[in-house]
């Protein structure tokens, strides 16, 4: 499954200024991203260090691959994402190569921009969007605030569960953040009533982009689900909880999700994560084995991240103040009960075909203790024990003006860190 090479050496270094040492973006990751400068012109390009090279300019000077050119044309990365891994993969090393050797320099430097000069856009038309529930501590802490002796429903260990989402309303980070409106039963009434939503939370997932296409009515084994995994980024998927508490029976949240979901500009690819593939953590004793059609040795030993998560908030106050964002939580992608590849396998068993650039998130991801929780429902038990803030502030859940900031880090010894960049919003109060 993963496909370890030169690109993720960890000692290559690039002669961008400062890209070696860059946190997020040295030469080992190389995201794919879609930005656009005064002209308005939305391009294909890649972050390294503090700088963005435009892979839609080097296309129109012959200096990449010619198979890949007239997708780095479209302005969206949906072409990029149905061509071939091989190509996808020859698109990386020709870039790595250019960056990484000194003699190219004079000619990619006219397609070299300060990141602080670029508008980022959606890296791509999104068809559909589905979101899955695959944080089994998210799951249990949750359900415990509803069915304190049965968090779990039975199918879970059974069934990646998830449900479809709204596409249209998908935006890049740094989306203000509308505080919604909708129906919501207080516990004290006994009828609902309609306005906005007192219980806006986030939720800290990973984003799934799609690559590649599979015909309707044919599923995709598990043993192939990898490489329909074009890329990853974050994703949040804001949620009004008092809107969800009473709309949720019998189908599911609606307007408690569908009215905004963020994610981060950059895709970070399948390709520059392949270090950072790591051993599915083993199920506790007692339960369930996957059913076949979701069982592959393979993906078991390769098919989790070695990535960071970590969540910070910064109040309006704050902000004011000067104080710094305040951390509310920190931990590891590998508490994911599913695999993304089981994800997409299941997605597809009953003959469902996924295009280049769907979106799957992974629902939230929260760790088993306090540490690393992924939304402010669990983290403030339902409202019921506030988080107290470096300035005195408390926070059961968001409030207009609250920024709240996704981040992510891929870490394994022997490898360059790489990480996701940013996903942030702030909270703005309702429409009228």
């Amino acid at each position: 499954m993963s496909h370890i090479d030169h690109t993720h050496d960890r000692e290559a270094s690039s002669w961008i200024d400062g890209a070696d040492k860059h946190p997020d973006f040295p030469v080992q990751n190389l995201p794919l991203g879609i930005f656009c400068l005064g002209d308005g012109q939305r391009r294909v390009g890649t972050a390294i260090g503090d700088s963005l090279l435009d892979l839609s300019g080097l296309s129109r000077d012959g200096l990449l691959p010619g198979s890949v050119c007239p997708a780095l044309e479209t302005g969206t990365l949906n072409a990029l994402f149905a061509l071939s891994y091989a190509e996808r993969k020859g698109l990386r090393h020709a870039v790595f190569a250019s960056l990484t050797n000194l003699t190219s320099r004079m000619a990619l430097l006219p397609h070299i921009y300060p990141s602080q000069h670029c508008t980022m856009h959606l890296p791509f038309t999104v068809g559909d969007y589905t979101d899955f529930y695959v944080g089994i501590h998210h799951a249990t802490n949750v359900g415990r605030q509803f069915r304190p002796d049965n968090p779990l429903l039975p199918n879970y260990k059974y069934v990646p569960i998830g449900y479809h989402g709204r596409a249209s309303s998908i935006r890049l980070s740094g989306t203000p953040v509308i505080r919604p409106k909708g129906q919501r039963k207080p516990p004290d009434s006994d009828l609902p009533g309609y306005g906005p939503s007192f219980r806006l939370d986030y939720e800290l997932e990973l984003g799934i982009w799609i690559a590649g296409e599979n015909a309707l009515g044919e599923p995709v084994p598990i043993s192939q689900a990898g490489s329909r995994v074009g890329g990853l980024c974050l994703l949040n998927d804001w949620s009004a909880r008092d809107l969800q508490a009473w709309e949720y029976q019998p189908l599911g949240p609606f307007l408690a999700k569908n009215f905004l979901t963020s994610v981060s500009p950059w895709v970070v690819t399948a390709e520059a994560l392949a270090p950072f593939r790591i051993a599915q953590p083993a199920r506790p004793e007692g339960d369930p084995a996957p059913l076949p059609y979701l069982f592959d040795p393979a993906d078991q030993a390769e098919g989790a991240f070695a990535l960071t998560l970590e969540t910070w908030i910064a109040t309006r106050k704050m902000r004011e103040a000067g104080i710094p964002p305040h951390r509310l939580g920190t931990g590891p992608a590998t508490s994911m009960y599913w695999t993304v590849a089981q994800m997409v396998t299941h997605h597809t068993a009953n003959g469902c075909n996924l295009m280049p650039g769907d979106l799957l998130g992974t629902g939230t991801i929260s760790t088993p203790d306090p540490s690393g929780l992924g939304s402010l429902m669990e983290l403030s038990q339902g409202g019921k024990a506030p988080v107290t803030l470096p300035d005195g502030e408390e926070r059961s859940f968001l409030e207009d003006g609250d920024e709240l900031i996704l981040s992510a880090r891929a870490v394994r010894d022997g490898f360059r860190s790489i990480g996701f960049g940013l996903c942030s919003g702030v909270v703005e109060e309702s429409r009228t």
